[in-house]
């Protein structure tokens, strides 16, 4: 499983932006190896976090090239003040049953 984290300090969006915005998450919606996502917000607005699951390298790396998100991509100068990607390798997941998450709960699935 790999996560990809965007954080990102919000500037202008407009029509364009929001479109961009609902292909984006449609095309990760459609990939059988998409998970879920969250996102974060500091209190005052300034910088957001949106963390996006999937199941395998394969699965992320059809997203990262789909062209709707290259276009996107290309224009972040236009929408954010900064930002920031980490693609990360999930090699552990647990809680205690009652928050549920996309990545679910590795150590109970290798007891099952």
């Amino acid at each position: 499983m790999y996560q990809a984290a965007f954080m990102f300090r919000p500037g202008s969006t407009d029509a364009d932006f929001e479109a961009f915005t609902a292909q984006i998450n449609a095309c990760a919606n459609r990939l059988d190896g998409f998970l879920g996502e969250e996102n974060w917000q500091s209190p005052d607005g300034s910088l957001r976090l949106a963390i996006y699951y999937w199941a395998d390298r394969a699965c992320l790396d059809v997203f990262v090239r789909d062209p709707i998100h290259r276009k996107a991509k290309a224009r972040q100068a236009e929408w954010y003040n900064g930002y920031h990607v980490i693609v990360s390798k999930v090699v552990s997941t647990y809680g205690d049953g009652k928050l549920p998450h996309p990545t679910g709960d590795s150590r109970r699935e290798r007891r099952a």
